[in-house]
């Protein structure tokens, strides 16, 4: 059966670029991005590599521990990071999965057969301090990702955790957000004295709540 939205992550254990890995240890009570690549040593990579190590602040405001994921050896992940730094003028600052066996790669079901029998597709899982899957995107091989929208979605997720509201299409930081349903307008006054917008009983637009990293 393939991971959904709520299953605990899988734990595992696992060679890297910094020595043999334990999931859960690795995160800890922090959040997590775990992402995989088709392979070392291509070009899309390298690039989407050096876009994570350059938002190492805005991982580590609001929590968040990325894993990077590969199905070579530690040997080559340690050579392309030195092209990855000539290339891009950054140097990788987290771990990166060398899951030679592919053990990870079939855990979280990032082989689609019909894309590659033996290359990752682009997978990407949000994983809360709970160890749920809060998040799980895939992007064919040839599509870089947008780590921006990510960021995006971490800091929605962390939002909504801590407080009864929803973030609407496109939302970014600052914008208005939605008080979720659940929440009468009895409990949405006293909640936010502030005021809200009803465009429609279901849909009521607050001023959202401060991001709990501020």
């Amino acid at each position: 059966m393939s991971l959904q939205l709520g299953d605990t992550a899988p734990d595992f254990d696992q060679d890297s670029s910094a020595g043999k890995l334990n999931f859960y240890s690795y995160l800890g009570n922090s959040w997590g991005i775990l992402f995989s690549h088709p392979a070392d040593y291509t070009p899309v990579c390298t690039t989407e590599l050096a876009a994570v190590a350059r938002l190492k602040p805005e991982w580590d405001k609001r929590n968040v521990k990325p894993l990077g994921l590969s199905v070579d050896t530690g040997e080559n992940h340690v050579g392309w990071s030195k092209d990855i730094e000539e290339t891009q003028g950054q140097q990788v600052n987290f771990p990166i999965l060398a899951d030679h066996d592919r053990k990870v790669s079939h855990l979280y079901g990032m082989i689609h057969p019909n894309a590659s029998t033996t290359a990752t597709v682009r997978s990407v899982f949000i994983i809360d301090p709970a160890k749920k899957i809060r998040l799980i995107l895939t992007y064919p091989m040839a599509t870089g990702r947008n780590f921006n929208e990510i960021l995006r979605v971490i800091d929605s997720l962390q939002l909504t955790d801590s407080a009864k509201v929803a973030t609407p299409a496109d939302w970014q930081d600052g914008q208005d957000v939605i008080i979720v349903t659940s929440v009468s307008d009895d409990e949405a006054k006293q909640r936010f004295p502030e005021g809200f917008k009803t465009l429609k009983p279901y849909l009521r637009l607050v001023k959202q709540p401060k991001l709990p990293h501020g």
